[in-house]
């Protein structure tokens, strides 16, 4: 009876102890086996034994690439205090699972401690402006300074990265109104010289259009003295002398201004001499040219008859002398 019992226990107890040797290790994962608490070896991934109650499973590795984000706060050169956000990037080397299992009990604490003693001997350096220009300068320092650190551990720093940078509430608040200043600055600037331009190109198009205006009033001037020298040599030409034609073109002038004023009924002409004498030598010139201008109009009228009666002469005298030929006969 006691056998019976016996048997079917010790058979699960051995099922049991060969299903306790039989043991698997994830992928990127490395397993420490010790035996008696001393180092046995190490699995990688897969399915594996040991012997039971003597070997134990002391722990396991992660191989995947780990982050860590480590904020900093520290001051500048410009006594500024300023939190910065370092994230690294870092994995454990798998020749070196042994290091990295006993030589470190805590490799986050190890990596943070590192970050700060590097990031505050570097930031102080550097003003708060430099600070965000030069964040890679930060981030190679601290993978520099890790790198020959962590390799004696078995840890390999993949990447930092410099992730945040965080000044004062008031440091930056007082940043963004230096920024302000400056851009309504560079406006005031372009507005100033976009009115710079505006005027001088007023200025041009001024000074173009009074080009213009004098070489219009000259080209005028220039015709009309062109034909006033063209209605004298008409005038010479019908035998009046340069005196009476230039007083004839002058009355007909005055005329034809007293016309264009006329044209318009709301016109008013003022004529203030600057002294009597030169009011009545004003009067006197304007006789004058009344004067000339009928002698002149008569002079041409007589001219005109004369030379009409000249014409009729040289008609009526061939047929004269033909009719004393005849009675000659």
């Amino acid at each position: 009876m006691a056998t019976t019992i016996l048997i079917p226990i010790l058979v699960i107890l051995f099922i049991v102890v060969v299903f306790s040797g039989i043991f698997t290790v994830k992928q990127q994962t490395a397993a420490v086996v010790e035996r008696f608490g001393k180092f046995l070896s190490i699995r990688n991934s897969g399915l594996h034994i040991k012997i039971p109650i003597f070997d134990q499973i002391a722990g396991r590795i992660n191989l995947k690439v780990q982050q860590l984000d480590v904020l900093v706060e520290t001051k500048t050169k410009d006594d500024v205090f300023v939190k910065l956000k370092i994230s690294v990037q870092f994995q454990v080397i798998k020749l070196n699972v042994y290091d990295a299992f006993y030589k470190l009990e805590s490799p986050n604490d190890q990596i943070t401690s590192y970050v700060f003693d590097v990031v505050r001997a570097e930031v102080p350096k550097m003003k708060l402006d430099d600070v965000f220009e030069r964040k890679d300068d930060i981030a190679n320092a601290v993978k520099r300074e890790l790198n020959q650190a962590m390799s004696n551990y078995g840890y390999d720093i993949i990447k930092t990265l410099v992730t945040d940078i965080d000044p004062d509430a008031q440091v930056k608040s007082a940043m963004n109104r230096i920024n302000a200043a400056e851009r309504e600055k560079v406006a005031a600037e372009y507005v100033a010289e976009a009115e710079r331009i505006k005027i001088v190109a007023k200025a041009r198009a001024e000074a173009e259009s009074k080009r213009l205006q004098g070489q219009g009033i000259a080209d005028q001037r220039r015709e009309i003295a062109r034909g006033l020298e063209e209605s004298v040599d008409v005038l010479n030409k019908v035998g009046i002398n340069s005196q009476e034609a230039s007083a004839l073109i002058v009355v007909t002038q005055h005329y034809d201004t007293l016309q264009s004023i006329g044209e318009h009924t709301n016109s008013n002409l003022i004529l203030l001499p600057n002294s009597p004498q030169a009011g009545s030598d004003m009067l006197n010139n304007m006789i004058a040219s009344f004067t000339a201008s009928n002698q002149i109009g008569e002079a041409m009228k007589e001219k005109n008859a004369q030379t009409k009666g000249n014409q009729g002469r040289r008609k009526d005298k061939p047929a004269k002398n033909q009719d004393s030929e005849e009675e000659n006969q």
